[in-house]
């Protein structure tokens, strides 16, 4: 029953963590800068400049918002393919973990035998592991890179964070599915040795009381004669 719980947990924190890295796609504001301090203008410094994995907008005093959105993917600046490549690598990957770890759940019908659900549960796990990787090297490479501008300093935007998040979440998800996994084959190992402990005894009390048996029919035999 422990165990089961212990993989629902880990499924449900994974599969928000996944859910968090996804919506970052979409968000706004990856890094974003106040632009002032030219000539002392109040109005100048409410100007905001922002920037995500598809478009560079900027925000005037008046709330109104431009925005330029990338060109083609042949076109685009390589530090922004690379980071789309990364996120897209870690969702995949993310996706075929949370399938395996879904069929190898222990309170699932399906996936076979025990030895092979735990088999198929720990692979989703490396899957898990893997995508949670390359979501860490997209954030940290994003977060290395943010300055672009000698002049501009940028901060780094929400979705960062709630990528970071996303990425503590599905490692401890991980990690919870392989504790289940390698407690139940120690427990196995261990019970399997008592078992053959206690055949050994058996074994070697039967041979004893065997022999013990012989020894007092050959001394009965030689005290009748």
């Amino acid at each position: 029953m422990r165990k089961r719980l212990i993989q629902i947990f880990g499924f449900l924190i994974t599969s928000l963590g996944w859910l968090f890295v996804l919506c970052t796609m979409a968000m706004d504001y990856w890094r974003i800068t106040q632009l002032g301090g030219q000539g002392g203008s109040f109005i100048i410094k409410v100007a905001w400049y922002w920037s995500n994995l598809w478009k560079d907008c900027f925000t005037d005093s008046t709330a109104v918002t431009n925005c330029r959105d990338f060109p083609v993917l042949w076109s685009v600046t390589p530090f922004i393919q690379g980071v789309r490549g990364l996120l897209m690598c870690g969702l995949t990957l993310g996706f075929f973990g949370v399938v395996l770890c879904f069929v190898g759940m222990d309170c699932t019908y399906i996936g076979g035998a025990d030895k092979t659900k735990d088999k198929v549960l720990l692979a989703g796990a490396v899957f898990h592991i893997a995508g949670d990787i390359s979501g860490y090297c997209l954030y940290i490479n994003r977060i290395a890179r943010t300055t672009f501008a000698a002049s501009v300093g940028y901060d780094l935007g929400p979705p960062l964070f709630l990528g970071l998040v996303g990425c503590f979440l599905i490692f401890l998800g991980a990690v919870l599915y392989a504790v289940t996994v390698y407690r139940v084959q120690i427990c196995v190992t261990n019970n399997q040795h008592v078992s053959h402990t206690v055949d050994r005894m058996k074994v070697s009390s039967s041979v004893s009381s065997s022999v013990h048996h012989m020894y007092n029919c050959k001394f009965w035999l030689l005290y009748s004669v």
